[in-house]
């Protein structure tokens, strides 16, 4: 029943671009998510960090300071490419880092009470946002295609990449607002978000590296997707969402306890 209310709302849409990075749609249903459930502790350094602001409005500061080449080098933090046979840990890191890196990184500086509070606020929007990125199976992809972006697709009758399709096309599609997802995502008992919130972030990440091998063999360069791919990875894609918000809570959680 699930999948053909899927298709339907599919059907319904008129397929549209990404504007990449999990879409800002994903990003921001990822901190929606998350909000219902930080605790009370957190909430409150949270409103001293961010003010007012709310989770799912700086879920994509670190996409939005993209264009400024003052933060050029943060560019690799958004992801991390190794070959589908291998884990993490048999790789060598990047020398210019990679989300695991940087989460790490937004994690020590966000902690450091010694540091500027503008410093810890830019470093907790970012790791709000990284979070996100790691839930994205193509953010851990292949290198030699730059986690999908070098393998042309068609999403219905536009031109993209396999690894927009996933940042954003899917979702673009699917019709709903960021808090609509939400919503829709957020309906666990106690015991559901405990066993979502299992594992670390290398366990995190190599959920979405086993995925992204899924997604590579589901595709053929230059093939047309349709409602049928849809079909067959909307759940996935909620999937992702659901665990992405339900751990950025465990998260921060944890950085403010």
């Amino acid at each position: 029943m699930k999948k053909i209310v899927v298709l339907f709302l599919f059907c319904s849409q008129i397929a549209v671009g990404s504007d990449g990075y999990w879409a800002k749609t994903g990003h921001r249903v990822v901190g929606e998510i998350a909000q219902e459930y930080i605790s009370g502790k957190t909430k409150r350094a949270l409103k001293e960090l961010l003010g007012t602001e709310s989770l799912a409005e700086v879920a994509n500061f670190a996409d939005e300071i993209k264009s400024d080449t003052t933060y050029r080098k943060f560019g690799a933090w958004h992801y991390v490419n190794y070959p589908l046979d291998k884990k993490y840990h048999e790789v060598t890191p990047s020398k210019f880092g990679d989300i695991v890196q940087a989460i790490a990184a937004c994690q020590q500086k966000v902690s450091n009470k010694n540091l500027p509070r503008t410093e810890r606020s830019f470093y907790l929007k970012f790791l709000i946002h990284l979070i996100g990125d790691l839930h994205q199976p193509m953010h851990a992809g292949r290198a030699e295609d730059r986690g999908g972006n070098d393998v042309q697709l068609q999403w219905f009758d536009t031109g993209t990449n396999l690894h927009r399709v996933w940042d954003g096309d899917m979702i673009n599609s699917y019709g709903m607002s960021f808090s609509e997802l939400a919503d829709r995502l957020s309906r666990l008992n106690r015991k559901e978000v405990r066993a979502l919130q299992a594992g670390s972030v290398l366990d995190w990440l190599e959920e979405s590296h086993e995925i992204a091998g899924r997604i590579y063999g589901g595709v053929t360069t230059g093939e047309k997707l349709m409602f049928r791919y849809s079909y067959l990875w909307w759940p996935t894609v909620e999937d992702r969402l659901q665990k992405g918000g339900v751990r950025l809570a465990k998260v921060l959680n944890e950085l403010f306890k």
